[in-house]
């Protein structure tokens, strides 16, 4: 029997997840309660005092971000009933899309009761993202979404220490600097110093950049590491390796086609086409719990 007047335990409840080791706090928060500030994020993805992971993703339907005014309006093609993928980095600064983010999430809907197997709207900053459960194990599961069409918007560079890499941007609903560069291999992408902070055109990318580097296309597969704005280097980012594979067939002279990716955190399969684009990949999900600030 509890002692009398004792008051209940309070905090934040929460899923953690990830998709190629692209690691996620999720929380539930259908009607957007929360008051998810800056503060709040960085706390949750502090790797030390925190749960730790490369950005959060809210489980809030659209309406009710709009109605909180998380949200000033929504995307032509979002509803108001749509569950909606509020996507904050770990500085957390605000992100427009994020591919691996969308699997987990959808995968989360369906976990919690949220949405039914299959095909789920997923609403995002960028629009919404159709994603298919392919495969479901329960905590494990196999994702396809639907990325949208890459938008080309030229060339540009990045400059790490000595090295400095030429690269395709290409608009995934965030920025991109897609870097193949001629004659990297697997060792030699290993010792690139992607963890460092990129020096890049701030004219060309006002809102930051997430940069990527990787090996020419072999065998349709590439190599890639990825420095993501707001986080750092990650073990994975879902539209940059959709951006990697639009900057990887284009370097062999090609517009559609199928790459396998591979990060440090797995292995995700990009399908490109005319008009569209596919990211078919893992889900994970690992944890539930509460979260205390102190």
């Amino acid at each position: 029997m509890g002692q009398q007047g004792a008051a209940a335990p309070t905090g934040i409840d929460f899923i953690k997840g990830h998709g190629t080791l692209n690691d996620f706090v999720i929380l539930p928060d259908d009607n957007a309660e929360l008051d998810l500030d800056e503060s709040l994020v960085r706390a949750l993805c502090d790797r030390r005092a925190g749960v730790g992971a490369d950005g959060v993703l809210r489980i809030a339907t659209a309406g009710a971000l709009v109605r909180q005014r998380v949200l000033a309006d929504l995307p032509s093609d979002v509803h108001e009933s749509d569950w909606f993928m509020d996507y904050r980095n770990a500085d957390g600064s605000i992100a427009e899309m994020c591919g691996n983010g969308v699997r987990v999430f959808a995968h989360a809907l369906v976990a919690t009761g949220r949405a039914e197997h299959g095909v789920v709207r997923v609403g995002t900053r960028a629009g919404i993202r159709p994603a298919t459960i392919l495969s479901n194990a329960g905590h494990r599961a196999v994702v396809r979404v639907e990325m949208g069409e890459p938008a080309l918007l030229g060339v540009s560079s990045v400059r790490w220490g000595e090295h400095t890499f030429a690269g395709v941007a290409v608009d995934m609903g965030n920025p991109h600097l897609a870097c193949v560069v001629p004659g990297l291999e697997d060792d030699a992408l290993a010792r690139l110093p992607v963890h460092e902070q990129p020096v890049y055109d701030s004219d060309f990318f006002p809102d930051g950049v997430n940069i990527e580097v990787a090996t020419p296309v072999v065998d349709g597969r590439v190599s890639m590491r990825v420095h993501e704005r707001g986080a750092g280097e990650t073990m994975s980012c879902g539209t940059g390796i959709v951006a990697t594979a639009v900057a990887a067939l284009a370097d062999s002279g090609r517009a559609t086609g199928e790459v396998t990716v591979a990060v440090p955190g797995g292995e995700v399969a990009v399908q490109l086409s005319d008009g569209g684009s596919t990211l078919t990949g893992p889900s994970a999900l690992v944890a539930h719990g509460m979260f205390r600030r102190t």
